[in-house]
């Protein structure tokens, strides 16, 4: 579990994107946008599984990596690839690897390692930098996670929240 984990974050290592020397300041509110992006992957997850909101990860790529800049709607597509991809190794890391090819999925390292691609490409082919990146995966962290959980696994958030009240936000 862990090394699926540090290869999931390991997906925001820029990599091969470099400063340019243009503006890495976003135009729109990021908290919102990715606090939205993980409403919409949370609610398509929920009523329709994992499936779903890859094919819908997917389509946001393939449309979105069209544009000739950076946007919110590209960088939603990133923090939903994050949030389904996280969540999945969590979950997946804790079946035996004879269950995960008797269901046909693939392992943690293996989603860890499928993101960690995409995710680089993602912010390389717009050259957005490391720091960048890492303020990226810390907002989806901060503010996409709880959200996304919230509507994924609501009774297992509802329990947590009963035994810590105090660290309920």
């Amino acid at each position: 579990m862990a090394a699926g984990m540090l290869a999931a974050s390991a997906a925001f290592a820029a990599g091969d994107a470099a400063e340019t020397g243009t503006s890495e300041t976003p135009t729109w509110d990021q908290v919102a946008n990715i606090r939205g992006a993980a409403e919409r992957i949370g609610r398509l997850h929920r009523a329709r599984g994992a499936k779903a909101a890859y094919e819908l990860i997917d389509n946001c790529y393939r449309t979105h990596s069209l544009a000739s800049t950076y946007g919110e709607g590209f960088e939603a597509c990133i923090a939903q690839d994050y949030l389904e991809t996280r969540t999945l190794i969590q979950v997946y890391s804790r079946m035996p690897p004879e269950t995960l090819q008797k269901l046909g999925v693939p392992s943690p390292q293996v989603l860890a390692e499928s993101m960690g691609q995409r995710i680089s490409m993602a912010f390389g082919q717009y050259k957005k930098s490391q720091d960048y990146a890492d303020n990226v995966k810390k907002l989806v962290d901060e503010h996409g996670l709880p959200v996304f959980l919230g509507i994924v696994f609501p009774e297992a958030v509802r329990t947590i929240e009963e035994k810590n009240p105090k660290e309920k936000k």
